[in-house]
């Protein structure tokens, strides 16, 4: 790790946790600040970005409505009426949800510098040749993590409040959804789909220091695809369509992966050859 000067010329444990502990402030800060910019975009941030999805002409609907009669499925994407409503049933409920809005946009905002600074932190123990093959890091992973986002933003959200917004179990009871639960949906589908689009970073690792090999990737790749089959049909509504939609970028996501740990392991074991 970084050198320090005390009689061993090495960093401590504490040092470690110290050194770690200043990272992690000025990620936190960084978050911080993305975060309170956010809030006074308050009204473009919830007008237009997060209520957009709920308004009939999302330019998405559109997209998935051509899609779905193209391929002679009715997806019900092409009905653009909207029929529910947003609702704040406790006093603090729209300060809180301004709140944790804020938060996560500037989470959002502040990634690269937060993986900058995880960069800042393991670089020490790293070697110079790995520090050279490891420099775009940074720029891949948070290229990866905002396709991922607006991938969550712009499919998997318009998929989710399309269905969920016009099921109803009877016509006597009306769908008058809370801000907070709204705003969960979005939140979870926007963070969930930028932490998967990392996953040919998390192959790259851990084929690196040897617990995945691209042999073991392609042996269990039909079990991936039910794996991701299933998920697919988790998180979105239960028509063909929108599972198709999802699955195949996450399908793409695992076949650049195996590519990616191909090479890591041939480098890996170019090394232990010489």
């Amino acid at each position: 790790m970084a050198k320090v000067k005390n009689h061993n010329d090495e960093m401590s444990f504490l040092d470690h946790l110290e050194d770690l502990r200043w990272h992690l402030i000025r990620a936190t800060l960084a978050v911080i600040i993305a975060a309170t910019i956010a809030f006074f975009l308050k009204s473009f941030i919830f007008d237009h970005i997060l209520f957009g999805p709920s308004h009939p002409d999302f330019w998405t609907y559109d997209i998935l409505c051509r899609i779905s009669t193209s391929v002679g499925i009715d997806g019900g994407f092409c009905d653009t009426v909207m029929n529910f409503g947003i609702q704040s049933r406790t006093m603090g409920g729209q300060f809180s949800a301004h709140i944790w809005v804020a938060i996560t946009a500037g989470f959002i905002i502040a990634f690269p510098y937060v993986l900058y600074e995880l960069w800042k932190f393991t670089a020490p123990a790293l070697k110079e040749n790995e520090r050279k093959n490891a420099r775009g890091f940074i720029i891949i992973s948070s290229f990866l993590f905002f396709i991922g986002v607006l991938f969550g933003y712009y499919v998997i959200t318009p998929l989710s409040i399309n269905f969920l917004g016009k099921y109803q179990v009877s016509d006597q009871v009306l769908n008058q959804f809370d801000l907070s639960s709204y705003i969960s949906l979005v939140r979870a589908s926007v963070i969930a789909s930028g932490l998967i689009f990392e996953l040919p970073i998390i192959i790259y690792f851990l084929t690196k220091v040897g617990v995945l090999t691209p042999q073991f990737l392609r042996t269990y790749r039909k079990y991936a695809l039910i794996i991701v089959l299933i998920i697919s049909a988790v998180i979105t509504p239960p028509d063909i369509v929108s599972q198709i939609i999802v699955a195949i970028p996450v399908l793409i996501l695992y076949e650049v992966s195996i590519f990616i740990s191909k090479l890591v392991y041939k480098k890996e074991e170019e090394k232990l050859s010489n």
